[in-house]
């Protein structure tokens, strides 16, 4: 990874981990600014940001589905938290479908951080599990626990039809409860998931696809649909554009 970028990633405590994927930080230590891509990955960010040209501000963000350019700026340092799908309903209480590939600024004194918080990861990391464990509900719909289980244990590689049926719940009202709540297919979400799944195997220099891909024209069509690029091009991650693919390691 570029020297001058900074990543560290630290894992929920299980108290809060149905609804919290990680706690993250990425700093650009350097005085340049850095394009980057980054990559669809099923999950939901909540960013606490700065640089020397923007202010502090905390950023809510959808599920993306598609590749976008983002320019890192000179000395960013950004503390995040990235969330499983389950905390839109049970712990923000409301649909993310408006935020489909899209971003939006919270109030600055959301669950009252600000920019001292920057300042100390570890202590980022245990001011939001606290204020994150005591938005938790006192029950949640079992159908919908043991489908996001079944989801991310299986890395998006069970059909709609096999979920369905594991949960027993109509998979009509599945994609019904997707769309309303998350602007997307459950079926797309396990496409994005699955190709999520595979960046692991592509950095090891494996170029040929795993067990839930048709074949090699499928895993090829996959990967670029989502990055852009093949997954040859992508295993070069030519100047650590790809973001995600770069820290692989550190996760």
């Amino acid at each position: 990874m570029d020297k001058d970028l900074n990543f560290k990633l630290t894992r929920p405590d299980k108290s809060v981990s149905d609804f919290v994927e990680s706690f993250w930080l990425l700093h650009n230590q350097s005085d340049q600014d850095k394009d980057i891509v980054v990559l669809p990955d099923g999950r939901l960010e909540l960013t606490f940001s700065k640089s020397e040209t923007e202010p502090f501000h905390i950023v809510r963000s959808g599920i993306e589905t598609f590749p976008s350019k983002v320019v890192l700026k000179a000395k960013t340092l950004m503390f995040a938290i990235s969330f499983k799908l389950l905390a839109t309903e049970y712990i923000f209480q409301n649909v993310v479908s408006n935020l489909l590939n899209y971003a939006e600024y919270m109030p600055l004194n959301f669950w009252d951080f600000n920019e001292k918080d920057l300042e100390n990861f570890d202590g980022f990391c245990e001011k939001a599990s606290k204020k994150i464990h005591s938005l938790l509900p006192k029950n949640i719909d079992e159908r919908k626990q043991k489908l996001f289980d079944l989801i991310y244990a299986s890395k998006g590689s069970l059909t709609v039809k096999e979920l369905s049926q594991s949960v027993y719940w109509n998979s009509r009202q599945i994609n019904r409860y997707f769309n309303q709540q998350y602007g997307i297919s459950l079926k797309l979400y396990c496409n994005i998931l699955r190709f999520r799944g595979s960046l692991d195997h592509i950095a090891q220099g494996q170029l040929f696809p795993e067990s839930h891909f048709t074949d090699q024209s499928h895993f090829i069509r996959e990967i670029k649909k989502f990055s852009g690029v093949v997954p040859k091009e992508l295993l070069k991650n030519k100047n650590d554009r790809f973001i995600q693919f770069s820290v692989l390691d550190r996760e």
